[in-house]
C-alpha cells in the first residue's frame, strides 16, 4: 500500500495527500539534522522525490512565513549538496547517493 500511495504522490500534479505532506513538513522543520548521512534515509528519499515531483511548494504552502522560510532555506541546503561528494565520506553507501545524483541533474 506503501508504494501506490508514492506512486501517487509522484505523479500526481496536485499534492492531496495530505499525510506525505506532512512528513514532508516535519523533515525539514521537525527532524532536521545538518548532515544528510545522519538522516532517516527514507525521510531523505522523500525530500528528493518530493522535490523532483515538483510537490514541494505544496506541501510548503499551509506553513507560516517564518516556517516557510526554514523549509526552503533547508531544502536549498539539501539540493545544493553534490552527491559525487557525498558518496566519498568513509562508510556512505554510495546508491542512495547514485539515485540523487539522477534524480537532480
Amino acid at each position: 500500500m506503501r508504494q501506490l500511495s508514492l506512486h501517487a504522490t509522484t505523479t500526481e500534479p496536485a499534492w492531496h495527500n495530505y499525510r506525505e505532506a506532512r512528513k514532508v513538513q516535519e523533515a525539514v522543520l521537525d527532524k532536521w539534522v545538518n548532515d544528510p548521512h545522519l538522516m532517516d534515509k527514507r525521510l531523505l528519499a522523500l525530500l528528493y522525490l518530493a522535490h523532483a515531483s515538483d510537490v514541494l511548494e505544496n506541501a510548503f504552502a499551509p506553513l507560516l512565513d517564518e516556517q516557510y522560510d526554514v523549509a526552503t532555506r533547508r531544502m536549498r541546503q539539501l539540493l545544493d549538496l553534490d552527491p559525487e561528494v557525498k558518496c566519498l565520506k568513509a562508510g556512505t553507501n554510495e546508491v542512495p547517493w547514485a539515485v540523487v545524483a539522477a534524480f537532480t541533474k
